[in-house]
């Protein structure tokens, strides 16, 4: 958690909502990333995402089944829904997202029955230090 801390630091110096995430498979770093969508002028280019795809270009496959996607704020139901449809193991967060939090929040599409895959959740991780970045960055746009 504290890499994807740090790209979640690096995201909010390069004008980005600041949120980082890192994939890992057998206890071993494979992708990282940092929230992009201003940067890449693309709105699925949520740190999730971006990490994701590193990860699956870098294994060779679109399916992660053995890995595991740490996150610095609960994802929204897009990157939940990419998330899925790699068969990540297992979804750690930092702190909850009450707004768009679509794996405890405002919904819980990582254990929905109803989908052919669940992801195993666990939250609350660094939630401070993964708080921390978010708060810094909104008081800053507020002023």
């Amino acid at each position: 958690m504290a890499i994807a801390i740090e790209q979640a630091e690096q995201s909010a110096l390069a004008g980005e909502v600041p949120i980082g995430a890192v994939v890992v498979r057998g206890g071993e770093l494979i992708a990282a990333a940092g929230n992009a969508p201003i940067a890449r002028v693309d709105p699925t280019a949520h740190a999730e995402v971006l990490a994701l795809r590193a990860a699956a270009e870098l294994v060779r496959n679109y399916r992660l089944a053995d890995c595991d996607l740490y996150v610095t704020v609960e994802p929204c139901a897009m990157c939940v829904g990419a998330a899925l449809q790699a068969r990540i193991r297992t979804l750690v967060y930092g702190c909850a997202d009450a707004k768009a939090g679509a794996a405890g929040s405002l919904c819980n599409l990582a254990q929905d029955p109803r989908l052919n895959h669940r992801i195993a959740l666990v939250t609350g991780v660094l939630e401070e230090p993964c708080r921390r970045p978010l708060q810094e960055f909104f008081a800053a746009r507020r002023q």
